[in-house]
């Protein structure tokens, strides 16, 4: 076996670990979750019976995923369209920290540097 199958087959396992540790860690907290919380989505207002339960998700308001208070003072339940809309403008606002706290890495280059010089030269 090369070295890189070997690394590729770690990688698949620490994937794989990393994917059921999530799922463990959204499992706990969206149960705790849907016992606190009414089966409503926080933004839309849709109501939600165990018929179409998994489209009812658990929305972090400071969007750390770690950050799991037992009072759930940092959840809201959201339907997946008000997560998902939820998300896309926290990133449109340009959030320059990511979900674990870390600066998130952010665009350096600027195709219009350099436009006025060439704006000077052209005429």
């Amino acid at each position: 076996m090369s070295s890189s199958e070997d690394s590729s087959e770690k990688l698949d396992r620490i994937v794989a670990q990393a994917r059921r540790e999530r799922e463990e860690r959204e499992k706990g907290y969206r149960e705790r979750a849907l016992k606190l919380y009414p089966w409503i989505c926080g933004r839309c207002g849709r109501e939600f019976t165990r018929a179409n339960l998994h489209e009812l998700t658990v929305h972090h308001r400071d969007h750390n995923h770690d950050n799991n208070p037992p009072d759930g003072s940092n959840w809201e339940l959201l339907c997946l369209y008000c997560h998902d809309n939820e998300h896309a403008r926290y990133l449109d606002a340009g959030s320059t920290v990511a979900a674990n706290d870390q600066p998130r890495k952010t665009t350096t280059h600027n195709p219009f540097a350099d436009l006025a010089d060439l704006l000077k030269n052209a005429k």
